[in-house]
């Protein structure tokens, strides 16, 4: 079969590669129709997440159901399903107690509670290097999915792949970065990062009751495309101190909420990457700086952009004095979908209005180099095998 194959930092191709093979009895086999290039594959492209050999890569896919193993009797050959990017047992503690991305099993090479660096990770995800499992991804023609009782989901015959194909990833992390902070009703949401899943973030603020949705970019195609599907208030970085503005627009106080769906590869300028080699940090948390400064008193930040190592100045100071609660994390997809894909049946969210880009399969290189480097206006692309 042909998959786009990760071989070395800033080289992914397509090439020919055994079709996968049943290993367990609750494994599938899926031919993948649709799969996506997410903004924490350009991690790995970028070296920023280490893979030292060639792994099969992508975590939102979905497909037809063309072989199941022995023990599988939630699903048959033929069945169209959607499949969440982290890999759940299903049956150890986390995963009885709503907390899939810490699954015990899943993970069996470099799982542990320490939450290291280099080991000691959480669950296992689909083509996410060699640290998180080192499972092949689904962008492929075939994919193996482990754990095959637990996670997918069959999705309505009438809907096209595009319509659900982000309830893998993007839609369920947008929407836990908003119901961790637990929305009332009438609250300003500030969501740093107008890339796929902030973007969501903004949808999923909307349909939690709030009042104002603010969304920050450097980029302006992207803040259009925010502003185009999503009806939020715009802040360019570039052009104003965002900090200053959203206290403006919020009576001084800040906003309710702050979303920081940006991680440790933001924008940077020399200094940034200067400081960040000094202190043997990988990337920035300058978003999350901002998102501290700009949530009011008492607010919430939600985390759900990656962050790979320790930073020097944490500013523990300013999260204390303002009484923050802060939360983040891999999306607990399994504890949303289903929510989720009746949105969308009930035609309450739009999903597909985020994507700029469908490619086969044979140009995933293209796709990784346009959204990688912003060009021709890249928001998301989906291959199609």
């Amino acid at each position: 079969m042909k998959a786009a194959v990760f071989h070395k930092p800033g080289d992914i191709s397509v090439d020919n590669v055994p079709d996968p093979q049943i290993l367990d009895p609750r494994d599938i086999i899926l031919r993948v129709t649709s799969t996506a290039i997410c903004g924490s594959d350009l991690h790995i492209l970028s070296g920023a997440v280490p893979q030292k050999e060639d792994l099969i890569m992508g975590h939102e896919f979905m497909g037809i159901v063309e072989e199941t193993g022995s023990a599988i009797t939630n699903l048959k050959k033929g069945d169209r399903v959607v499949v969440p990017f982290p890999i759940a047992c299903g049956k150890c503690f986390f995963c009885t107690h709503e907390a899939s991305p810490a699954c015990e099993n899943s993970n069996y090479k470099n799982y542990g509670p320490a939450g290291n660096l280099l080991n000691q990770k959480g669950a296992a995800l689909f083509g996410y290097t060699d640290l998180y499992g080192g499972y092949s991804g689904g962008q492929a023609q075939y994919v193996r999915v482990p754990y095959a009782d637990v996670s997918p989901r069959v999705v309505p015959e009438n809907m096209t792949d595009e319509q659900v194909l982000f309830l893998t990833d993007i839609f369920p992390t947008g929407w836990s970065a908003i119901d961790w902070a637990q929305l009332k009703g009438g609250e300003v949401v500030a969501i740093f990062g107008c890339g796929p899943v902030g973007l969501m973030a903004q949808k999923a603020a909307w349909i939690n009751g709030a009042s104002r949705v603010i969304a920050i970019d450097p980029l302006d195609y992207r803040l259009d495309k925010a502003k185009r599907v999503n009806n939020v208030d715009t802040l360019n970085p570039n052009n104003v101190d965002v900090v200053e503005a959203i206290r403006q627009m919020t009576g001084g106080r800040g906003a309710d909420v702050c979303v920081d769906a940006v991680g440790f590869e933001p924008e940077r300028n020399f200094l940034d990457k200067a400081k960040a080699v000094v202190n043997f940090e990988k990337g920035s948390m300058k978003v999350l700086d901002m998102c501290f400064e700009a949530v009011r008193r008492m607010g919430t930040v939600s985390i759900v952009g990656v962050y790979g190592s320790p930073y020097d100045n944490f500013p523990l100071y300013r999260i204390f004095d303002k009484g923050l609660t802060i939360k983040q994390g891999q999306a607990p997809v399994l504890n949303y979908i289903d929510h989720l894909i009746d949105l969308v049946k009930e035609e309450k969210v739009v999903l597909d209005d985020i994507i700029t880009h469908s490619l086969p399969l044979e140009q995933a290189a293209h796709g990784y180099k346009i959204f990688d480097e912003k060009q021709e206006d890249c928001v998301k692309v989906v291959l199609k095998p």
